[in-house]
């Protein structure tokens, strides 16, 4: 198509920037196109005081949103389930959204003790700074839940299943519970990601009777897929909540760069296939650890005897003798006989696995933990000893097998 005609009268840096071709519509491709912008041009005054950004009916200024975010946000939505989804930069960005859309001072919000730790910091810090008070409950017992809710609690925060240690809650309980004193319920499903349940059905039938009021997700994770981008969304299905999201998002000044949501959008296709890859690799290697002399206890909420296994059984379709979905992460309690030092010669002598943060990457990662630090009341469902979790990448399984034997050979004597 040739360029349209231009005024010749300017200069050619005005030329450059006033340059009136566009090209035509109707170009289709697999990816969606990459928009980026800060700005956004409207066609006459009318239409820059008319537009709505709210409802994505128009587009008024690039932290609001343009085609590409636009997109992988319904994209999300048709994952999970839900029908609006804001895009933030982080997980924990997407914790902190809620978190400031839904409390004030005066408020009360429920942590799971086994929750991911800076979800706990935030309520810590800046929540305790702003008058707002954090309890934490009992993941494994949907009772202590309904004892700890008072009618100053607005917010009870769910994760399925817990941060390191992995246990899995009776999550349709624990949402019942919620439904029945009137509080919102927010799930972080970053381990889930939309494929090994569905947060806004949970009672599998359809009809969206039981399903959290709020679900996030860390995109960091299998979304992404490369290890390389943060990000983050909160996804819903009542409009006015979703509304109280949106407008906090808004005052944050919550954005995410375009190339990233690219990055997201190229992965989100693939993410059932590597979700599958990483859950069975993960599985085989959980079951080697249990016959290791060195591991006390094996955390992976598919294995039976795991905490909580029951309720991944019910809610993530193992249940009727199915496989279900359990994603790439497990826990092992290195034996108490072994000491700190020699737990982090361990992980130091893996070759493969790299010591590192996240998850949901190509690369297996490890990370030792100190346990006692990092939960507020006793765990007599865990061994003792020292915890050692694992993320499962996409190198060959048996490749992963060997490097885990070669660096308990050395640390523990245990080959």
């Amino acid at each position: 198509m040739p360029c349209m005609t231009e005024d010749t009268t300017f200069g050619p840096a005005t030329r450059i920037v006033h340059h009136p071709y566009t090209p035509p519509d109707g170009f289709v491709a697999p990816q969606p196109g990459v928009f980026k912008a800060s700005t956004v041009i409207f066609p006459n005054v009318a239409a820059m005081r008319s537009r709505e950004w709210k409802d994505k009916s128009g587009y008024t200024y690039g932290l609001h949103g343009t085609p590409t975010t636009f997109i992988l946000e319904e994209r999300l939505c048709a994952l999970e389930g839900g029908l609006q989804c804001v895009l933030v930069p982080s997980g924990l960005a997407a914790i902190a959204n809620v978190a400031l859309a839904l409390l004030q001072p005066g408020d009360e919000v429920l942590i799971p003790d086994n929750a991911y730790g800076p979800n706990k910091d935030l309520a810590n810090g800046e929540l305790a700074r702003f008058g707002i008070r954090h309890v934490l409950y009992d993941p494994l017992d949907p009772a202590d839940l309904a004892a700890r809710i008072s009618p100053a609690t607005r917010l009870v925060w769910l994760e399925a299943p817990g941060s390191v240690t992995m246990e899995f809650p009776d999550l349709c309980e624990q949402v019942r519970i919620c439904r029945a004193r009137g509080v919102t319920s927010a799930l972080d499903n970053t381990w889930g990601a939309g494929l090994a349940f569905a947060p806004f059905d949970l009672a599998g039938d359809g009809s969206g009777s039981l399903a959290v009021d709020i679900s996030i997700h860390a995109l960091t994770k299998y979304p992404s897929g490369g290890g390389d981008v943060l990000m983050g969304s909160v996804i819903t299905r009542d409009l006015a909540l979703h509304m109280k999201v949106k407008l906090t998002h808004m005052r944050l000044g919550l954005g995410i760069a375009a190339n990233d949501a690219e990055a997201v959008l190229r992965a989100l296709s693939s993410i059932g296939l590597r979700y599958r890859a990483h859950d069975v690799a993960a599985r085989r290697l959980a079951l080697w650890m249990q016959e290791q002399p060195a591991v006390a206890q094996v955390l992976h909420p598919a294995l039976p005897g795991a905490p909580g296994h029951v309720h991944w059984q019910t809610l993530c379709g193992a249940a009727n003798g199915g496989d279900g979905a359990a994603a790439g992460l497990f826990s092992v309690m290195i034996d108490a006989r072994y000491s700190q030092q020699q737990v982090d010669a361990f992980c130091d002598g893996l070759r493969l696995f790299k010591l590192g943060y996240s998850w949901g990457g190509p690369m297996s990662l490890v990370v030792p933990y100190q346990l006692a630090s990092m939960r507020s009341r006793p765990a007599p469902h865990l061994q003792p000893g020292t915890l050692v979790r694992f993320s499962v990448g996409l190198e060959e399984v048996e490749d992963l097998r060997r490097d885990l034997q070669q660096a308990m050979g050395r640390a523990f004597g245990a080959i």
